[in-house]
């Protein structure tokens, strides 16, 4: 499959050419990210919150452009977004130094967290078996057994990529049952 054509197939929201172009990309994203922020985890991050905005927007891509100019952009957007919610919380921690910032606080949770983090893990535990049973064990996989993508790429036997495609789509849809309550 050349790339023109996974974009136009991609657009009419073919999973192959999804997994194509993420497989094809991939690699270049990153390794900008990479430079970037030299910390691998938050380069994976960026590049599938890159992916995922960039499939998200697929119609609005101009074939008259490179698609790697294209998403490398979007993944510079989302590093420098990023970098100001970083700086931004940074500066407010800064302007509330006053005498109660220098206060000790007993972070432990209160009987009341206690219970109010356990009906928040029941509903979210309610919201995820409404889910397809594949996209329920990737999201098993991940969160609660706290798997690295190679190890569910393992479990699963199917490449990394794969992975990473069907762990983002679950959260999106998760994403949705839980607004659309």
């Amino acid at each position: 499959m050349e790339i023109e054509n996974a974009i136009k197939l991609a657009k009419t929201n073919n999973q192959k050419a999804f997994n194509f172009l993420l497989d094809s990309f991939w690699d270049d994203v990153y390794g900008f990210q990479l430079k970037r922020t030299q910390n691998e985890n938050d380069a994976e991050d960026i590049t599938i919150q890159t992916f995922s905005r960039a499939f998200d927007k697929i119609e609005t891509f101009d074939e008259n452009y490179k698609f790697k100019t294209w998403l490398i952009t979007i993944s510079k957007n989302i590093h420098i977004d990023l970098l100001r919610k970083e700086k931004n919380s940074i500066s407010q921690i800064i302007s509330n130094n006053n005498d109660e910032a220098f206060q000790i606080l007993d972070e432990s949770p209160s009987p009341e967290d206690k219970l109010i983090t356990e009906q928040n893990l029941a509903k979210l535990l309610r919201d995820i078996k409404k889910l397809k049973p594949h996209y329920q064990n990737i999201i098993n996989l991940r969160y609660f057994q706290e798997l690295s993508y190679k190890e569910i790429s393992t479990e699963l036997d199917e490449p990394i990529n794969n992975v990473k495609v069907k762990l983002l789509r679950a959260k999106k849809l998760l994403a949705e049952i839980i607004r659309n309550k």
